[in-house]
């Protein structure tokens, strides 16, 4: 496996436990918890579990978020996106049917937006799914994916058959709102082109690594303000 994605799935344990900024971000007016709030699903990437949202999920109940409406799912990574879009759909009709929620949001990082993007696209993901975020997203591939092997990582190879269909027409497709943050000193996703989405919001972070985007405070604020407008 290419040593830049191990590196940073290791890093990301030791990245939960020290965050970037001093502290928190609190919300305040429009940008905290309403009654037209949507729950939201966590994705996390390769190798990853649902533990690796702990700091962003802890600043989400900070600003209002019921614990009942953040979901840190964790599924099997390395099993193709296909499959986790899959179960992901079974998570989302879970957390809407626990909630009374009518549409979820999204946030991703990594790999994670793979499969929630084949779900939008392809399972009729839009019906449900108002915003979707992609931190760090090998959205058109990434060569750290080249000396890997899993089904899911293979299909990361920038020209693989999975994103060859996932980008074909329309990237953008639906109803929902996409947006994206990328990193220029992300070591793990190359080139850093690869997460922005065509008619998608794409935004560029200061100098993070590819596992502080779970953890930068200014991240999580724009992130916030962006699903919650």
């Amino acid at each position: 496996m290419n040593r830049s994605l191990v590196s940073a799935a290791a890093a990301t344990a030791g990245a939960l436990l020290a965050l970037q900024t001093s502290g928190p971000a609190h919300a305040s007016g429009a940008a905290a918890f309403r009654a037209t709030s949507h729950p939201i699903l966590f994705v996390h990437g390769y190798s990853g579990d649902g533990s690796n949202w702990n700091t962003m999920a802890d600043r989400f109940m900070a600003d209002g978020w019921p614990a009942t409406h953040l979901s840190r799912w964790s599924y099997d990574w390395r099993q193709s996106n296909a499959t986790t879009a899959q179960q992901l759909s079974t998570e989302i009709d879970r957390l809407l049917a626990a909630t009374g929620a009518t549409r979820v949001d999204i946030v991703s990082h990594s790999m994670g937006g793979l499969s929630s993007r084949h779900y939008l696209k392809n399972l009729g993901g839009t019906s449900k799914v108002d915003a979707w975020v992609s931190l760090g997203g090998p959205n058109h591939g990434t060569d750290s994916a080249n000396s890997c092997f899993d089904t899911s990582c293979t299909e990361m190879r920038i020209g693989s058959r999975f994103l060859t269909a996932l980008n074909s027409g329309d990237e953008t497709p639906g109803s929902s709102r996409y947006a994206t943050w990328w990193s220029p000193c992300d070591a793990v996703i190359n080139p850093d082109s690869s997460v922005s989405v065509s008619g998608a919001v794409n935004t560029q972070t200061a100098c993070l690594g590819h596992s502080a985007l779970l953890t930068d405070a200014t991240v999580y604020a724009q992130t916030r303000d962006r699903i919650n407008s």
